[in-house]
């Protein structure tokens, strides 16, 4: 009973994270879910997949229905033996998005349980951590990978501290186990951020033990955290290589081609560009969003209210009330350096001023590996703004220049200043009264002095963003005068708010110190107004309204449009191009087999071709790609079905195979590919002997089974011929059988398939088979069953110390 009674706090802790979580989510109670723009295009791109799973209870491991083909490792893959993501489906349990707020709640509180925080102390440091405006709005929109990596950091450093603490056993299955669902969580971009934070983390540790001599609990700790990474990267064996197998040939790798799509020699051989890399650098003076969230305007959708002058100039312009309120609701507001932003990243103002209380009176210096990894966070946001430390770890730091998005590092800070402020509201408890007094004021002071600066120094700004020039060609000056001074008035109030939140958690603090309230109260009142402070801001960018039916979510293109209604008409293979989406919508994808797509990791050739043919409007290239249909909007509005008399179809005999020596020749050479009649092979990459080949005037190939990853067909030729498929060449994975007989498939036309056929009449088949799949999943099953074994020794070693303990008492 008296062990029951021990862990009763927790489970209170827990159980109120999940009423909490569904109470700010509530309207997934009535089946909603939330609208998010992300996963919209998600469900286009894997809409095949998913019906594919339906249809045959198995994985295609291969898509059609988007950038012409490529594999879906990166679309939601089921794989065999992946037991990793049968726990995390456990732990994942309340609905979506509920259940990734849980996770941030969760994790979070794991940490402090680490740091040895008070139960309360860390329910509530848990709430800050969870409702950091950031955390909330990327649910928002549908960063849903992000969230879900963010949310397992928690327990992974929780496990490392619990390590080097010396509680070897607990620290090793928490280390394992998180660091297993950190990988399966599939956000690599921000796992890789995280590592410089395990880096100040770990290096703390190691100079504390090496200064203390302590060289067997450094060994040890090593090895304990040497075994959790191996079987925690074991379990997710399949999809890290299957992750890395399809890298090597997206837009994350770097190109064989030496010019631009302009022919120009390029000057940038990294995959991604510098601009590209670091096109949402955070403004250095936009860090002050951290303690005042709509110091730079909040986002570009903002609401101003009835109040602002915003409304009033619209009313001024004879708008009905009702339509001005509805305008003034998506006012772009924000004017900060980065091109869209969809909400500031608040930490909340009280949980600053408790980060700078915890380095006055936290006397434990892992305070120091915290604040070291807020500092280079936030220095590292900067991107291009602080450009010779971006320009550093682009070309040195392995691994850097394959992520965009630079400001989003501040995912760090995110974790690591709330952690603080709990350490400092800790600390204030357990400090003496003198310098208990002394590190409240000072905090006060320099927090406080820090908004007041802000106030005098608004001079100092003009309120101009970086599309503003877009807007006044849109609206007009008068609008953008007008949009000034509503920015200007945001800038004043939200420090204004800052600084009334700041008094009262000071004044709670203050008042204890005075001994007016007791230890519980102070907790309960400072941890309610820290919370209540983030809460009310990140309820700006979550509404109610954000959530919609269930069967909205499952088409998020609503229904078919006329056009699309006449290709799905068609019942053969083929593709379409959507003129409007071209490559960043998966709109199509979700009715057809389509030449564009969404994705962070596009097929890096397909993409080319685009930029560099289709782009050009070269028509062949839609050909050879057997684009039947094409998409676009006329002047009405309406979109149109056009359909292409000359797509190549699925497969075709060419007579003619032009040799070239580059990748640069390649590309070159299908400037004025005659399609149906010739095919160039890079011969460097593909070995053949001859180059011309004769076709009759009756010879076809003729597809007679479609499954994505699945093709047959039936070839006819009275003399040896070389067939191209208007299927995406992917080296690894596809094996092509002629009447049984594996044949080697070459890759044409930079994207395609093609076959020597010899003369007659074939079966030629095509089937998608991934050793990757295979090799990984006999790791994964190993390592699940070590992790097993792992954590049966663990518990065993546990109850023998435990039964020794009582012994010895």
């Amino acid at each position: 009973m008296k062990k029951l009674e021990k862990f009763a706090p927790h489970f209170y802790a827990i159980f109120g994270f999940i009423v909490i979580a569904i109470i700010y989510f509530y309207p997934v109670l009535s089946g909603k879910q939330i609208l998010q723009s992300d996963i919209a295009q998600y469900t286009g791109m894997s809409k095949e997949q998913k019906d594919f799973r339906n249809e045959f209870h198995e994985e295609p491991y291969w898509t059609n229905s988007a950038f012409g083909g490529m594999p879906t490792y990166q679309l939601g893959a089921k794989y065999p033996h992946n037991y990793i993501k049968s726990l995390d489906s456990t732990l994942r349990f309340l609905p979506r998005p509920a259940d990734y707020l849980f996770l941030y709640f969760l994790g979070f509180y794991l940490l402090l349980m680490s740091l040895k925080i008070k139960p309360l102390q860390a329910f509530f440091g848990a709430l800050a951590f969870g409702f950091s405006t950031y955390l909330i709005v990327i649910l928002g929109v549908g960063h849903n990978a992000k969230a879900h990596a963010i949310a397992y950091i928690p327990m992974v450093l929780a496990g490392i501290i619990f390590i080097f603490n010396k509680r070897y056993i607990v620290g090793g299955i928490v280390t394992m186990l998180a660091a297993g669902l950190e990988i399966q969580a599939n956000h690599f971009q921000m796992t890789y951020y995280f590592l410089f934070l395990f880096a100040f983390v770990i290096g703390f540790y190691i100079y504390e033990i090496i200064k203390e001599k302590d060289f067997q609990h450094l060994y040890k700790s090593f090895a304990i955290l040497s075994i959790g990474a191996v079987l925690a990267i074991g379990a997710n064996a399949t999809n890290l290589l299957a992750t890395a197998e399809y890298a090597k040939y997206s837009t994350r790798s770097n190109s064989e081609l030496t010019f631009d799509e302009n022919g120009k020699k390029k000057t940038d051989t990294n995959a991604m560009s510098y601009d590209y890399i670091t096109q949402y650098s955070y403004g250095i003076s936009e860090s002050l969003n951290l303690i005042a969230p709509k110091l730079f305007g909040g986002s570009n959708n903002e609401d101003l209210g009835s109040e602002s002058s915003m409304y009033q100039f619209i009313v001024g312009q004879n708008v009905p009330e009702n339509e001005a309120r509805d305008l003034v609701k998506h006012m772009p507001t924000y004017w900060g350096e980065q091109p869209i932003v969809a909400a500031p990243a608040y930490i909340g103002i009280i949980v600053f001023f408790l980060a700078v209380l915890a380095m006055f009176l936290e006397k434990r210096k892992i305070k120091f590996a915290l604040a070291a990894a807020v500092i280079f966070s936030l220095l590292m946001s900067y991107g291009k703004n602080l450009s010779f430390l971006t320009d550093f770890f682009i070309n040195y730091v392995p691994m850097y220049n394959k992520f965009r998005a630079v400001s989003s590092i501040q995912v760090i800070l995110e974790l690591c200043l709330p952690v603080l402020a709990i350490l400092g509201l800790s600390a204030f408890f357990n400090a003496d009264e003198a310098p208990r007094k002394k590190a409240l004021l000072y905090s006060a002071a320099i927090v406080g002095g820090l908004l007041v600066i802000l106030i005098l120094a608004n001079g100092a700004f003009d309120f101009t963003g970086e599309t503003d020039k877009m807007y006044a060609q849109q609206y007009g000056p008068e609008f953008m005068k007008v949009l000034k001074e509503d920015r200007e008035s945001m800038y004043f109030s939200t420090i204004s708010r800052s600084l009334g939140f700041l008094t009262v958690a000071f004044g709670i603090l203050f008042l204890y110190t005075k001994k007016t309230f007791s230890q519980l109260t102070t907790v309960i009142l400072v941890g309610l107004v820290m919370v209540l402070d983030l809460f009310i801001v990140a309820k700006n960018y979550i509404k109610a309204d954000d959530f919609v039916s269930k069967s909205q979510i499952e088409r998020p293109f609503g229904e078919p449009t006329e056009a699309d209604a006449r290709i799905l008409e068609d019942t053969t293979h083929f593709r379409v191009f959507d003129v409007d989406g071209q490559m960043n919508s998966a709109r199509a994808s979700f009715y057809h087999q389509s030449i564009g797509g969404y994705h962070a990791a596009k097929p890096k050739k397909m993409q080319e071709l685009f930029d560099y043919q289709i782009a050009k409007n070269n028509i062949e290239m839609l050909n050879m790609l057997n684009a039947k249909y094409i998409i676009q909007t006329n002047q009405e509005g309406i979109q149109q079905a056009l359909e292409n008399p000359n797509a190549n179809g699925n497969s075709w005999f060419v007579s003619k195979i032009k040799l070239v020596k580059s990748g640069d020749e390649e590309m070159k050479a299908l400037d004025k590919l005659k399609t149906k009649d010739e095919a160039v092979i890079n011969s460097k990459v593909n070995a053949i002997k001859e180059n011309t080949f004769e076709k009759d005037s009756t010879a076809t190939i003729e597809l007679t089974s479609y499954k994505p990853n699945h093709l047959k067909y039936i070839s006819n030729n009275s003399k040896n011929g070389f067939g191209v498929f208007s299927e995406m060449y992917y080296e690894k994975g596809w094996v092509a059988t002629i009447d049984g007989k594996e044949a080697k498939i070459l890759n044409v036309n930079y994207v395609l398939r093609g076959l020597q056929i010899p003369a007659g009449k074939h079966t030629i088949e095509f089937k998608f088979e991934p050793q990757v799949v295979k090799t990984g999943s006999t790791i994964a099953l190993i390592s699940t069953l070590l992790m097993l074994i792992t954590i049966g020794l663990g518990i065993f070693y546990w109850r023998k110390q435990q039964k020794n303990l009582v012994e010895i008492k």
